[in-house]
């Protein structure tokens, strides 16, 4: 386990493989750790650095009270990648991962070379959805949002497999502030205008039965990059690379190839 202090606290991260292989940056999704990405990485080629870390409030990250604004989200991960010198890199972003990457990506293009947004847009919900989130975590405890967001994240498929354990306890051994801070980063959060200035390499990936961001929603953020490109996963939900870890990991290295990153 590695540790560094960014932006005044305590992050937990990887940089794993080859340190002078092309960077893949990999952003995590509201509720889960570093460990989302897990089962993908045998389906990447050999010779990238790969570099993942817990969210603020996340996993083994220090928690900070609530509320979080993205501002603060995107500065952790620039902290990490200045303190790691990572330029150039391929960002992939889950959920509100994908939210930071397009943050980022607008604050600081020499850091990112191209991205993927998967399961994710320049806006999600509502200011009145994420605030009866937090109500409930914060009253309730998460254990009281797993079943609904179980159903978010998953398809009808992986809702009976036996893994599915593994994914709850992960969702509810996140801190009620570092959830409840991350929906404030999201509520807060509408970059339709910034991400429509972009000019980068970019994969869109959505799921078909994606409860949390349906595909017409990612497709509708995913559109405003010209000359960007979609993939669409059938029967996989809000965690793809949970689900089709084999298909996900190919999208991944065919645009790899696609941009010349490895």
């Amino acid at each position: 386990m590695a540790f560094a202090t960014l932006n005044g606290i305590q992050v937990h991260y990887r940089d794993e493989g080859d340190p002078d292989g092309a960077p893949v940056v990999f952003l995590n999704s509201l509720g889960t750790t570093l460990h989302v990405w897990d089962l993908i990485l045998p389906h990447l080629p050999k010779g990238l650095r790969i570099i993942r870390a817990d969210m603020r409030g996340h996993g083994d990250t220090e928690v900070t009270a609530a509320p979080y604004s993205m501002g603060q989200l995107v500065r952790d991960t620039e902290s990490l990648l200045m303190h790691l010198t990572v330029k150039d890199a391929l960002v992939v972003g889950l959920s509100i991962g994908g939210m930071i990457a397009q943050g980022l990506a607008v604050k600081r293009l020499d850091l990112v070379r191209a991205f993927v947004l998967s399961n994710t847009a320049a806006k999600i919900g509502s200011p009145k959805m994420w605030d009866d989130r937090v109500e409930v975590a914060q009253t309730e405890g998460l254990d009281a949002l797993t079943e609904t967001t179980m159903t978010r994240w998953f398809s009808r498929d992986f809702l009976a497999r036996p893994e599915l354990p593994h994914w709850r306890a992960m969702f509810e051994s996140t801190s009620v502030d570092g959830y409840a801070g991350c929906c404030a980063a999201i509520k807060g959060t509408d970059f339709y205008t910034p991400t429509a200035s972009l000019r980068l390499p970019t994969l869109g990936i959505a799921g078909t039965e994606d409860g949390a961001t349906p595909p017409d929603l990612v497709r509708e953020t995913v559109e405003l990059i010209p000359g960007a490109r979609m993939e669409l996963l059938r029967r996989t939900g809000h965690l793809p690379c949970v689900e089709n870890p084999t298909e996900y990991g190919a999208l991944l290295t065919d645009f790899m190839k696609e941009i010349g990153h490895v």
